[in-house]
């Protein structure tokens, strides 16, 4: 019998469920994978596998783009009859993409329990699309896993058990140890040896949807490039935008790339000297490599990275950008600590609650 049913859907979920996945192996819990699809593109989707070790999934519902309602309801509608299928003990999602309210909403309402990897982390911006996924999903899910302790304060404010809550670390930053001497060298990313260069994400649709946004992001990037290098791997939204609002002559000088691998992108942050970004993801990352990050957003549900780690929070707001350039180029930047259970060992820690907690979960919770 299948104990657990692991779901991943997009690009942030690969990186979390790779060392969940050999942690429930290695632990003797049967699991089976299945991928939503939500992230449709072989180079966004189908090369992490690869590159993290992650087994074919065992099911894939292939649902590809759409609206946020028309996405999650589809994945909602082809995973129904899998999870009757499977019959798992439980279902566990991980972060907060789409498919992971999607999945969890499903399971909960045919009376699976859910577990949530990734739970508490709270932006308070419900703007968000992603901040309405983690509050509904955690306010669903049976057995929530936090990455750092101020999680609990969040969800117990929103009335959720404490017992219900374990904090066990980062499974990210379990994949990031596990392949960082597997890392590409920037070098061979980028084709030519930069002694020195920036990292530069784009996605958020608050900072390229908008044209007056876009175009003085990519003008103080472009101020930046002149004494610093920016490497930018041009996510397929971002391109979309800059080549419908008419920005492309912008992006002269920068070093483009097409979106990247795993294994090359985290050669990219390693070896930078500064990152900026509008991911939540990478303000781990970069907290856990030691790399100055500026995160382009007016918040962040990863708290822990201000506070402990490397990361500074500037918004899109260009002055502010410039004057956190001109810190990092002139002293290096926030030096940071890693962060407790930063260490690797996170998905073990689920494991091993979950050896314990799946044989008390006696038939299916009551609706």
């Amino acid at each position: 019998m299948t104990q657990v049913l692991c779901i991943a859907g997009a690009r942030p979920n690969f990186m979390k469920i790779a060392p969940v996945m050999a942690a429930l192996a290695e632990t003797g819990i049967a699991a089976q994978l299945l991928h939503t699809g939500q992230h449709y593109d072989a180079a966004m989707s189908d090369g992490f596998f690869a590159d993290l070790g992650i087994p074919p999934p065992d099911h894939h519902l292939e649902v590809g783009s759409g609206s946020h309602a028309v996405q999650t309801a589809e994945v909602m509608k082809r995973f129904e009859p899998v999870l009757e299928n499977v019959q798992p003990a439980a279902v566990l999602v991980v972060g907060d993409v789409n498919s992971t309210l999607a999945c969890a909403l499903v399971a909960a309402k045919r009376g699976v329990r859910v577990i949530h990897v990734e739970a508490g982390l709270r932006s308070y911006d419900r703007s968000m699309p992603e901040e309405i996924n983690r509050v509904l999903t955690d306010q669903i899910s049976d057995l929530l896993f936090t990455t750092e302790k101020s999680a609990l304060a969040n969800l117990v404010r929103e009335g959720i058990d404490p017992a219900r809550v374990e904090f066990v670390g980062n499974v990210m930053i379990d994949t990031l140890y596990r392949n960082l001497e597997r890392a590409v060298p920037a070098a061979r990313t980028l084709g030519t040896a930069l002694p020195q260069y920036a990292v530069l994400t784009l996605h958020r649709p608050s900072n390229v949807d908008d044209p007056h946004t876009l175009a003085a992001l990519l003008d103080v990037v472009g101020e930046i490039n002149r004494s610093l290098p920016v490497v930018l791997p041009l996510h397929p939204r971002t391109r979309a935008n800059i080549e419908k609002f008419g920005f492309t002559a912008r992006l002269d000088g920068l070093h483009l790339l097409p979106p990247v691998g795993y294994l090359e992108m985290l050669g990219l942050m390693r070896d930078a000297r500064l990152v900026l970004t509008d991911s939540g993801g990478i303000q781990e990352e970069t907290t856990a490599l030691g790399v100055p990050c500026l995160t382009l957003r007016e918040n962040t549900e990863r708290p822990i990275t201000l506070s402990e780690g490397t990361n500074t929070l500037v918004g899109p707001d260009p002055a502010a950008i410039r004057a956190a350039f001109a810190e990092v180029m002139a002293g290096g930047g926030k030096a940071g600590r890693i962060p407790e259970y930063w260490d690797g060992r996170a998905a073990m820690r689920i494991a091993y609650t979950l050896k314990g907690w799946l044989p008390m979960q006696k038939g299916r919770r009551s609706a």
